[in-house]
């Protein structure tokens, strides 16, 4: 599989709650710890099983090093990465709470990383498995979506932040998972199941909105499917969502019809908070697995 999209080197910061604006707060513990919404998805994904090639932009600087050790190290093909001059690898401050693990990102990516269509890979996407993508430069993912589309492979979305650009992203994209603040920006509605009437609308085989505890609302032509989190003992939800479109996404590409396929996305997930930094807890297949067979999920409440 290819993934194209967004890599980071995050300052995890836990804290007692928020900070009070124009206020001091102290910082309790700090860690440096490599993220970013595809990154941390690829590297999911081939904890579970499969092999993946990320396509990003990071600077010259440690940062960069940091940042892509954990990729290699598990064996992704980084040949899609391009190193740019003076710029520095995109980093987020990420405040977690101490009591319940909940986090702020902070981020900043220098314009200088922004992908462009000559990045896009051609010959990997149209003998991938699958397409991976985030929505940071929607233009270049439409593009890359629109070429997976025309070579039969399925083409994948993470969004959490709606842009401009992102209807004609959208169009191309089989498998949209968005968050419950993007449904909410983008639609303009409070409810997650109207949102997800206007995600289907686009024309993807099965939408999803991801509702962080709760678990998970789809779509699959007229169906709407109620998939439930799991109770764990959380310490920070930082990559959760990132955790749950790799476990989808595996599972998708497994044969896993569409209830087990989310139900397996919740649980990696729900494993994945368990452990501080986005990708800390990200679980292997045989984890994952058992986890499942110990684990029932939480009755489903309506958001």
């Amino acid at each position: 599989m290819v993934g194209i999209g967004q890599c980071s080197l995050d300052h995890v910061c836990q804290v007692d709650g928020p900070p009070e604006f124009a206020g001091k707060a102290p910082i309790f513990a700090h860690r440096e710890e490599p993220g970013g919404q595809v990154a941390t998805a690829l590297l999911a994904c081939a904890r579970l099983g499969l092999r993946a090639c990320f396509v990003g932009t990071v600077g010259e600087d440690a940062a960069a090093t940091r940042v892509l050790a954990p990729l290699r190290e598990a064996g992704i093909d980084l040949s899609g990465v391009r190193r740019v001059e003076r710029a520095r690898t995109q980093l987020a401050v990420i405040l977690v709470d101490r009591a319940s693990g909940e986090r702020t990102v902070l981020w900043h990516r220098d314009p200088a990383l922004a992908l462009r269509p000559s990045d896009v890979p051609r010959e990997a996407i149209a003998t991938a498995g699958a397409l991976h993508l985030d929505a940071s430069d929607p233009d270049v993912a439409a593009f890359a979506a629109k070429l997976a589309r025309e070579a039969g492979r399925p083409v994948f979305l993470d969004a959490d932040t709606a842009v401009p650009g992102m209807a004609e992203l959208l169009a191309q994209v089989d498998f949209p998972i968005v968050s419950r603040g993007f449904a909410r920006s983008f639609f303009g509605t409070d409810s997650p199941r109207e949102a997800l009437r206007g995600l289907a609308s686009f024309g993807g085989r099965l939408a999803v909105v991801t509702l962080g505890e709760l678990g998970a609302l789809a779509r699959q032509g007229e169906q709407v499917i109620e998939s439930p989190g799991f109770r764990v003992a959380v310490r920070d939800t930082t990559g959760a969502g990132d955790a749950f479109h790799a476990a989808f996404l595996w599972a998708v590409l497994a044969g896993r019809g569409a209830r087990a396929a989310l139900r397996l996305a919740n649980a990696a997930a729900a494993m994945n908070c368990r452990a501080l930094g986005a990708q800390g807890g990200l679980p292997g297949r045989g984890a994952l697995e058992r986890f499942l067979a110990q684990e029932s999920p939480r009755p489903w409440q309506e958001p």
